[in-house]
């Protein structure tokens, strides 16, 4: 079991004004994968964002922080450029087989802005902000993350196959 962070990037759902449904989403569908340590809402603020991926990495050690919102073309959409900033590599794989399948539900896909990567021991992934996006990204990716956590905390051996 992985410890989990969610943060929810969302300036109306900061202020109370909108209920976090895509947050919900994430820790339901997470069950099995681990325990939810540290939940937040934030404002679309580029610092806010990065501050609590610092936080969440670097000081209360969580394996698998998964934000929701703030990936797409808005001005006020900034959690990519966030991620960007506190991550140390990259891990394209994940937000390109997000694109790719949820191209074949909607066009609208090739609009994310989505990425994913590593700080420290931590793998970062951003979710789309819709809960229906976040249900179907958690079930394209879900079946990797296990084994590329795994891998990630040393826990596991390469995947090469003869």
């Amino acid at each position: 079991m992985y410890s989990i962070g969610i943060i929810t990037a969302s300036d109306k759902g900061s202020r109370g004004e909108r209920e976090d449904v895509s947050g919900q989403v994430i820790k339901e569908i997470l069950t099995d994968l681990g325990e939810v340590k540290h939940y937040i809402v934030v404002p679309d603020e580029r610092m806010a964002l990065e501050e609590q991926m610092k936080f969440m990495a670097d000081r209360i050690h969580i394996d698998l922080i998964l934000t929701t919102g703030g990936t797409g073309l808005g001005p006020r959409d900034v959690t990519p450029e966030a991620t960007l900033a506190v991550i140390d590599r990259l891990v394209p794989g994940i937000p390109e087989v997000m694109r790719a399948k949820s191209l074949e539900k909607t066009s609208r896909a090739m609009l994310s802005r989505a990425v994913a990567g590593i700080r420290g021991s931590t793998l970062i992934i951003n979710l789309p902000g819709s809960p229906k996006g976040v249900r179907e990204c958690l079930e394209f990716i879900l079946p990797a993350l296990d084994h590329g956590l795994a891998i990630m905390k040393g826990e596991a051996g390469e995947c090469a196959r003869p």
